[in-house]
């Protein structure tokens, strides 16, 4: 039992939780958007809990068309996680930095940094961005077209990663009596020149005990499976169909040979959320009682915002969802929410409702060994690696499946009771980058 296969278990961590109206239910603490405590809480428990990572999203503009929710507002998550890691031993941190709306060198050393703190805990969750408004905080009119924004973030990653590589494992020497703090010789620039970036390098930033951080990515569309299967180590996705996971997880891990990578090199996660209760009844009250919180107006707003900013106010909520244009947003968000709508026959209102519970990922109702049934089918049969999980309400939900769900997978032998190291890298089984500097590439002044 012990030599099984486990799953990985990520925290995907939203103020209140991840439906939309969390923060309305009477568990929800009330300024948990802006309370440091209330993360920190968060992050040790899932620590306790023994899970792979806390996971924090991010946008760079308000969402205006939600902005009686808490996701008008939130820490910058890099900030967050350098608290975070002060807070916590073993468990990984992973923050979203978009490739659209920042500079390679910044991001390889504002994570580089991260890592070291953290000894070696800190992922980065490589994002395009699709939404309108965040173009308009960082001096562009609209914002980059879906393919460019695409090309932009493989050349973004191909430097980062460079810049990460700058010093070899053996460059620090710290002798004392030669003053020779590193050997200059043991150091590269990285003098790329691209389509987007020039880069000298090198980074001024050493490698932490995991090497270098872990690259995640979330993208589900052809250019977004490119570039995972390219550059990622971690891959969170939306999957609510099991098929349809197991179909886009040979898909991506297929890819990865003609870029000379081993499909264990990287790790799929898509999102899921339980709704836990003692008996099918009880989760199932609890889940109907958790959609009456969803506000409509804001389900609708949220739908639109998903569908490209399409304006769905001149349509009858109770009429089926109208055609839906092309846009330059998220494609497979779109998709996926097509298709809810169309294989449900559902109105636009039940559209927006269903779609604001796990905005298209997997959802659970049962009780917690109902719930270890269908996460233990998903893993067994190679729909995924493990999941990232998304409490509805934060931290009741969270607690719940703490002391429901992961228990009963340890019993299964499908998850850990104990952390075997102290790295993101060693929690996912990823191998640590090993670095070594060509002598033509050296460093000098």
């Amino acid at each position: 039992m012990a030599d099984r296969k486990q799953m990985h278990i990520g925290l995907f961590v939203f103020p209140h939780g991840h439906l939309l109206g969390s923060w309305r239910h009477p568990d929800a603490p009330r300024r948990a958007a802006f309370d440091f405590q209330h993360f920190r809480r968060v992050a040790q428990a899932a620590e306790a809990a023994r899970l792979d990572m806390v996971f924090l999203s991010d946008t760079v503009a308000e969402r205006e068309n939600q902005s009686i929710t808490p996701q008008a507002t939130s820490f910058e998550p890099t900030t967050l996680l350098a608290a975070l890691a002060t807070v916590t031993q073993k468990i990984g941190l992973v923050a979203t930095m978009s490739s659209s709306f920042n500079e390679p060198y910044n991001v390889a050393r504002r994570f580089a940094s991260l890592d070291l703190i953290s000894k070696g805990r800190i992922g980065w969750n490589l994002v395009t961005t699709s939404y309108q408004p965040e173009a308009l905080n960082f001096n562009r009119d609209a914002h980059y077209a879906h393919a460019d924004r695409y090309r932009r973030a493989h050349e973004f990653a191909e430097v980062v990663n460079g810049l990460w590589q700058s010093w070899d494992d053996e460059a620090f020497l710290f002798d004392q009596q030669a003053g020779r703090f590193f050997d200059p010789g043991k150091v590269r620039r990285l003098d790329h020149v691209g389509e987007h970036f020039s880069v000298r390098g090198p980074l001024n930033v050493g490698p932490s005990p995991q090497g270098r951080p872990v690259i995640v990515q979330a993208g589900s569309s052809e250019a977004g499976k490119e570039l995972a299967a390219a550059t990622a180590e971690l891959v969170f996705t939306v999957q609510s169909d099991i098929d349809e996971a197991r179909a886009f997880y040979r898909d991506l891990k297929g890819r990865m040979a003609r870029y000379g990578r081993h499909p264990d090199e990287l790790k799929i996660l898509p999102g899921v959320s339980p709704f836990l209760g003692a008996t099918s009844a009880e989760a199932r009250a609890r889940y109907d009682s958790l959609l009456e919180l969803i506000p409509v107006p804001q389900a609708l707003a949220m739908l639109s915002d998903q569908l490209g900013g399409f304006d769905l106010s001149p349509f009858d909520p109770a009429q089926p969802l109208p055609p839906i244009p092309p846009s330059n947003a998220g494609q497979t968000r779109r998709e996926n929410i097509l298709r809810m709508a169309r294989d449900g026959n559902l109105s636009l209102r039940e559209t927006a409702v269903r779609h604001a519970v796990t905005a298209g990922h997997l959802q659970v109702v049962g009780t917690p060994s109902q719930t270890a049934d269908t996460l233990q089918h998903w893993f067994e049969t190679e729909a995924c690696d493990g999941f990232n999980f998304k409490p509805p309400v934060l931290p009741v939900d969270a607690d719940a499946f703490y002391q429901g769900v992961i228990p009963e997978l340890q019993r299964r032998g499908l998850f850990r009771r104990e952390y075997e190291g102290s790295t993101l890298r060693s929690h996912l089984g990823l191998a640590v980058p090993r670095t070594s500097i060509n002598a033509s590439q050296e460093f000098s002044r």
